[in-house]
């Protein structure tokens, strides 16, 4: 490992409290701006439901074209966001495709220097590995207009695993099993009626193990597939002994990749080494499709990446709820995990948050 940014070790931010301001950040997608009506309700329920103080960044509300031109005006509110000491906490808007295209924008030490709680998912991915550059854990979980904005309010499952992660300073614990159901149905944004309007859940069965035996621990690292993707080879992508006895998380989106594709990624992690080096995975649910069979050819064709790696005795488990279906659980990047295969279960072993006064 020659680059020293990669050798400091994780902080864990300080918790986030009732009261406590909050900064919305749009690091791809100007989503608030073409769905006004979706980005207020997940605004109201930040502040209704947890008591956070959202502050909107000087961009975070431009039109989705201007902020598409202009990846350096994202970049300077993350940087505003670290950088003032009454926020204690940055939250995306939403995903998109192109928070990549900030990374010559982007100073790291200001996050470095100012650690605080970062939360997003999907193309987020990219600001988390930032963090994890910079030193700082991030969490891999709800934003404004995608789970702070669901249809007729965040889910309990959702809300109770999000408190856990960054409000409580106790082990996060179990990744309990979404007894609730879960969700990908699509209801136009476009439409101000269909806030209100619940979206249909599939029963889960919850979390299954596809291969391996016994108990494995590993800190946990990953994301979005197709983000990891352009993340690979960039100058945030970690070392390769970054990766050594860590736990990947690894979900892919509603864009619905080929399970030949997966394939393909995977083989790349393969000849990195990478997956060589690991303790364990964790597969969340697929996005954007309800299909058995879809999820079941996804599965297969992990399994076959590591079969082609001479791994077929790492544990994995499937089924998991994070990523691009509802609800969702918040995942701590850098937290110590535990794989246990007789029980299906991943169990999250120390806090997510700091209790850091002052």
């Amino acid at each position: 490992m020659t680059d020293r940014w990669w050798q400091r070790p994780l902080v864990k931010p300080q918790a986030l409290r009732p009261g406590d301001r909050v900064a919305i950040v749009s690091t791809s997608w100007g989503g608030p701006a073409v769905f006004p009506h979706r980005y207020e309700a997940g605004k109201r329920y930040l502040t209704d439901a947890f008591g956070l103080v959202p502050v909107e960044m000087p961009h975070a509300l431009r039109d989705a074209d201007w902020l598409d031109r202009n990846p350096q005006a994202r970049a300077e509110d993350i940087h505003t966001a670290f950088a003032d000491p009454s926020i204690k906490g940055v939250i995306a808007s939403i995903g998109g495709d192109d928070a990549i295209r900030l990374i010559p924008h982007i100073d790291l030490s200001v996050i470095a220097d100012n650690p605080k709680v970062f939360l997003g998912y999907s193309d987020p991915t990219v600001l988390h590995f930032g963090c994890l550059k910079a030193g700082l854990r991030s969490f891999y979980g709800p934003t404004i207009m995608a789970g702070f904005a669901e249809n007729g309010g965040m889910h309990a499952y959702a809300e109770n695993a999000l408190r856990k992660a960054v409000f409580d300073v106790a082990p996060i614990g179990e990744i309990e099993p979404n007894r609730e159901g879960w969700t990908v149905e699509h209801l136009p944004w476009k439409d101000p009626e269909n806030q209100t309007r619940r979206r249909k859940l599939t029963p889960s069965t919850g979390p299954r193990t596809l291969q391996g035996s016994g108990t494995v621990q590993g800190n946990l690292i990953g994301g979005c597939a197709e983000v990891l993707e352009m993340l690979k080879g960039s100058d945030w992508w970690p070392p390769l002994d970054y990766w050594d006895g860590a736990i990947l998380f690894y979900e892919t989106s509603e864009e619905v990749p080929a399970a030949a594709q997966v394939l393909r990624w995977l083989r790349n992690f393969a000849a990195q080494g990478i997956l060589q080096r690991l303790s364990g995975i964790v597969l969340g649910r697929p996005g954007g499709q309800t299909d058995e069979a879809y999820r079941q050819e996804q599965e297969r064709a992990v399994l076959r990446a590591l079969e082609e790696a001479a791994l077929t005795h790492l544990p994995v488990l499937a089924e998991l709820d994070f990523g691009h279906t509802d609800p969702i659980a918040t995942l701590p990047y850098g937290a110590m995990a535990e794989i246990d295969c007789a029980l299906a279960r991943l169990t999250i072993l120390e806090p997510g948050v700091a209790d850091i006064q002052g």
